[in-house]
């Protein structure tokens, strides 16, 4: 038996099936915050096609994993000198 969940999300009006070890509810999470992401640049920058909104929603968001890495590693050091 397979411990796989397998779910059809939407994102910026295109079909998706996603499986994988996480929870469908986690999956479903992350596929509505792409969507909300995508959504909001497009709102904002209505002459771009669905391709760079795409490509540019996955660099704001890769902006906010690497900003937030940088304040968790911070946390750390913190920490780690208490």
């Amino acid at each position: 038996m397979s411990d796989k969940n397998k779910i059809t999300i939407e994102i910026f009006g295109q079909h998706y099936t996603l499986k994988g070890s996480a929870s469908s509810n986690h999956m479903r999470l992350v596929a509505g915050y792409v969507d909300d992401k995508m959504n909001q640049l497009a709102e904002a920058n209505p002459r771009l096609d669905a391709k760079k909104v795409a490509v540019l929603t996955a660099v704001n968001i890769t902006d906010e994993y690497f900003k937030l890495k940088e304040e968790y590693e911070e946390l750390l050091r913190i920490i780690e000198k208490q």
